[in-house]
């Protein structure tokens, strides 16, 4: 009786030890904490968390503390990383359809954008993910993408001409670029406030967001509000990550990941709306464009962008309302 006791006794811890048993999910992004990417990360640290009674557990890695965007993409594609965050203009590296946000010009403003990544065009797309061994489970945001540089004030395309400005690694970016008469020049995240401080490119493009949270004012003189590109950002995770999640933790994921992109949205919009100013008063000079200037100049690429996408694609987004 004494050794069946013990055995009992022993199962039984075993039994409670393996339903005490977490999760950790190494959670990844380039931007640093205190970036709209952060506010994002905690949402869902937050609300996984407290769903699962503590049984998902998320450690968070910021800061580029992984490597750079396509580093951690492609970590999250063999296993070593759990989740992250990234610009779907990098992801497109991996998965072409998604560069279709990237087209200049293409969305008439952020309530149009939203539309069309959360409805049947970008979930569509979030769909191929897994061809190229990642989950996409949502769309966060950056913002509509402006121009900044150290050598002179940006009013019309001309004005970029000869300029070097660091984009990331996306053809779209660097087609666009190079029809305007700049001179793209790929240059990694964690790389670029260096880069700029040094000189090495004249100008970079980004969304206020960034422009703001990674402190570029300090190196770079000059903001056209260009508005050229949306750009949204992807989580992801990895399938053998999700594969491994029972339903419900897949159902408290997801909710997360709603929680994540509401906040990520929500800071992002508090930055727009005061972005302009913070930057004027830490000494940048901004102007407004005519962007129907530039947009006529990328005619020749628009044609290409159609044949690329195709044209139902590009039209079923201009006609999303």
């Amino acid at each position: 009786m004494k050794t069946w006791l013990i055995g009992a006794a022993m199962l039984a811890a075993a039994a409670s030890s393996a339903d005490a048993q977490t999760t950790t999910l190494k959670y990844a992004f380039v931007n640093p904490m205190s970036s709209h990417f952060g506010v994002a990360a905690t949402a869902f640290k937050e609300s996984v968390e407290k769903d699962s009674g503590g049984r998902l557990k998320v450690e968070i890695f910021p800061g580029g503390a992984l490597g750079g965007e396509r580093e951690i993409i492609e970590s999250v594609q063999l296993g070593t990383i759990d989740m992250a965050m990234t610009s779907t203009s990098v992801v497109g590296n991996f998965v072409p359809d998604v560069l279709v946000f990237d087209i200049p010009f293409l969305f008439r403003d952020t309530a149009h954008a939203r539309a069309v990544v959360d409805g049947p065009v970008g979930q569509d797309i979030l769909k191929k993910f897994e061809a190229q061994n990642l989950i996409g489970l949502g769309y966060g945001e950056n913002g509509f993408r402006h121009l900044t540089n150290n050598k002179r004030a940006v009013n019309q395309p001309a004005d970029m001409s000869g300029m070097s400005i660091r984009t990331m690694e996306n053809p779209i970016h660097i087609q666009a670029f190079s029809q305007l008469g700049a001179r793209p020049t790929p240059i990694a995240w964690p790389e670029l406030y260096a880069a700029l401080q040094q000189g090495v490119v004249d100008g970079e493009e980004n969304p206020l967001s960034n422009i703001i949270t990674a402190k570029f004012f300090q190196v770079q003189k000059y903001l056209a509000l260009t508005g050229h590109v949306y750009a949204p950002t992807a989580i992801l995770m990895s399938p053998a990550t999700w594969n491994k999640l029972s339903d419900e933790d897949k159902a408290i994921v997801k909710a997360g990941i709603a929680k994540a992109i509401a906040a990520q949205r929500a800071e992002v919009e508090k930055l727009e709306a005061t972005g302009v100013e913070t930057l004027r008063k830490a000494g940048m000079e901004v102007n407004e464009v005519d962007k129907s200037q530039f947009s006529a100049l990328l005619a020749p690429a628009y044609a290409d962008f159609g044949k690329r996408f195709g044209q139902q694609t590009l039209d079923a987004i201009r006609d999303t309302q």
